[in-house]
């Protein structure tokens, strides 16, 4: 999903409280993709503990389906969007973003993220104002006296949340008063660095033991023998590559003993091994928890990334946008995977990294070390991301984790008051010596004149 917004963390904002020990009702305004993914698993979860959970979403939706059989309450409102429209735009972004964009002229990049970001902004936004000026929908919500809004901070809707609640405010202000943010990775991820107390960690949330692989893909799996196989999927959210660049990753893959299963939507190669099988869709987390896959290659989606860790697997990254070239970049520092790059490698290039993360016993080594902490953990992630939900239930808020930080006037969060009385100090203390020197110049130049006049 593009937006890198410190890994996309979730923000949790206390709409108004109840008494402990009590069910919550939440209104969630979730994001499509990737996003959905996660913040359902959380859903899921409160619903489990006997929260009533509503999801806010238009008629436009791409992945939410509410007909589907659910435990979520779902509340769909009417757009003048079309989801062909709404799944049109975001493609367009990806692939503008994936395919064409100049890596080597800093203006000429900024200029069309500019443009591509306003497109795409622009149908958010009108998904947005129809909400907001549908009276029916405002007034179900507001009679609905939600104790919890739970929302994903890229989705700039988030203020109608607000606005529903009674409480118009502005992003900035909203963001400022969130009581836990959660985010979506973890120490077997991420470098040491400091963070706010109000931060909670719950990467992999996800993540959970591998199940048997459909029975004709798992013939296809033991085929591979003692050479195991590869897993191969750039996500859900790319399409349409290019035919040479499909028959070149198709030759680097031809020329390994291994079997592939790749996830590809388009025409079938021209240079398509007989180790290699496409498919329109792949149990991405059953198949990495298979004991015969050796190697993932992925576009370094975090949640791709967060299995392939989970199950210990090492991997070779082709990003491809938004946070994906920092998401490989760690995972290379931390031993566990090889990057290329998808706009200047070849089919060599892909033949080299698979070899070396498979041949290299350092590479499923570090893999397992990442796979070894995750693990143990006092806590399951998703057990984390609930009880830090309960918990600003329960307790009312988190005041005593919230930095004061939030609360200091524009003023004193630049310092500005500070950096005034250095100023005046230091103003004061050169005025005081350029006088004092002054001073004492002329009483030397006068001392100077008496003495040669006598």
């Amino acid at each position: 999903m593009p937006m890198k917004c410190v890994l996309v963390p979730l923000l949790l904002q206390l709409a108004c409280y109840f008494s402990s020990g009590k069910c919550g009702k939440v209104l969630v305004w979730p994001t499509e993709y990737s996003h959905w993914m996660n913040i359902k698993t959380i859903l899921d979860e409160l619903v489990q503990r006997g929260h009533e959970v509503t999801v806010l979403t238009s008629s436009a939706s791409i992945l939410i389906d509410p007909s589907k059989p659910s435990t979520i309450k779902f509340e769909t409102y009417p757009t003048s969007v079309t989801k062909d429209e709404f799944d049109h735009v975001f493609m367009e972004v990806i692939h503008t973003w994936t395919y064409e964009m100049p890596k080597d002229a800093f203006w000429s990049y900024f200029s069309i993220m500019e443009e591509i970001g306003w497109k795409f902004h622009a149908v958010v936004y009108k998904l947005c104002r129809e909400a907001v000026l549908n009276k029916n929908l405002m007034m179900k919500l507001q009679e609905s006296k939600f104790d919890l809004v739970l929302s994903d901070p890229y989705l700039l809707c988030i203020l109608l949340l607000f606005y529903a609640t009674g409480r118009p405010t502005t992003l900035l202000e909203t963001m400022k008063k969130a009581e836990i943010w959660l985010i979506r990775t973890y120490w077997d991820f991420e470098f040491p660095r400091p963070f706010l107390p109000n931060f909670e960690f719950i990467g992999g949330l996800h993540c959970k033991p591998a199940k048997p692989l459909p029975k004709e893909m798992e013939q296809f799996v033991q085929s591979s023998g003692e050479n195991g196989i590869v897993v191969f999927t750039l996500g859900s959210m790319v399409r349409n590559m290019s035919e040479e660049t499909a028959n070149m990753i198709a030759s680097g893959l031809a020329q390994i003993p291994q079997k592939v299963l790749w996830r590809f939507e388009g025409k079938k190669p021209d240079t398509l091994g007989k180790n290699t099988r496409l498919f329109k869709w792949l149990p991405q987390n059953d198949l990495l928890g298979h004991p015969k896959t050796k190697a993932f290659i992925t576009h370094g989606g975090t949640n791709g990334i967060y299995e392939a860790i989970y199950h210990g697997v090492p991997m070779v990254g082709i990003p491809l946008f938004a946070d994906q070239p920092d998401n490989i970049a760690h995972m290379k520092a931390k031993g566990a995977a090889v990057g290329l790059n998808l706009d200047t490698m070849s089919s060599k290039d892909l033949l080299s990294a698979l070899k070396t993360v498979i041949n290299d016993p350092s590479y499923k080594e570090n893999a397992m070390k990442l796979s070894r902490i995750h693990h143990d953990q006092p806590v399951k992630p998703l057990d984390r991301a609930v009880f830090w939900i309960e918990f600003v239930m329960r307790h009312k808020g988190a005041k005593h984790l919230r930095p004061a930080v939030h609360d200091l006037t524009w003023v004193q969060y630049h310092s500005l008051d500070v950096l005034g009385f250095l100023l005046a100090c230091v103003t004061a203390t050169v005025y005081i010596i350029t006088a004092s020197c002054l001073f004492c110049f002329r009483k030397c130049t006068k001392s100077g004149k008496r003495e040669k006049r006598d």
